[in-house]
């Protein structure tokens, strides 16, 4: 069997792809229906990438047989996140370069009034959703952790 030899990053690589082509078709049609520039339509994106996560995080510990290490899951989690957030930040430069109107609808301005260009972008895309990922893997794991997992023990 394969999936027993299944290691936190391939696990992590695989759902962040499976991840990312959701996100990225999600996104594609989000900008030729026109609502891309919606604050809803970011927020999906993120619940896409957390369901993802979580969705990564449940797996391993199906295929360990419900043991995993908190940092198991927890680099799984930032794997996946990272994987999904750099395709969908390049499909993102893609679609700047296919469609300027697209784009123009959640064309950002800085402090002094100057556009952010599409690498921008991009990047603000990947580092979103990896900061994300970082946060959602934390709090998943609380839940996913091991029930032999036994805390620190107290120096006092």
């Amino acid at each position: 069997m394969a999936d027993q030899q299944l290691t936190s990053e391939t696990n992590g690589l695989r759902m962040g792809l499976y991840t990312a082509v959701i996100l990225i078709v999600y996104t594609g049609v989000a900008a030729m229906a026109g609502f891309l520039g919606h604050i809803e339509a970011g927020a999906l994106d993120i619940i896409i990438l957390i369901a993802g996560i979580v969705l990564a995080i449940m797996r391993l510990k199906r295929v360990r047989g419900n043991r995993l290490s908190y940092f198991q899951g927890f680099s799984t989690g930032i794997v996946t996140a990272l994987t999904a957030s750099a395709l969908l930040g390049a499909f993102f430069w893609l679609l700047g370069g296919i469609s300027k109107a697209a784009v123009q609808q959640i064309q950002a301005r800085d402090l002094f009034g100057a556009d952010l260009g599409v690498l921008i972008g991009g990047l603000g895309i990947i580092l979103m959703g990896t900061m994300t990922g970082v946060i959602t893997s934390l709090i998943a794991m609380q839940y996913f952790k091991s029930p032999d997992h036994q805390p620190i023990a107290s120096l006092d």
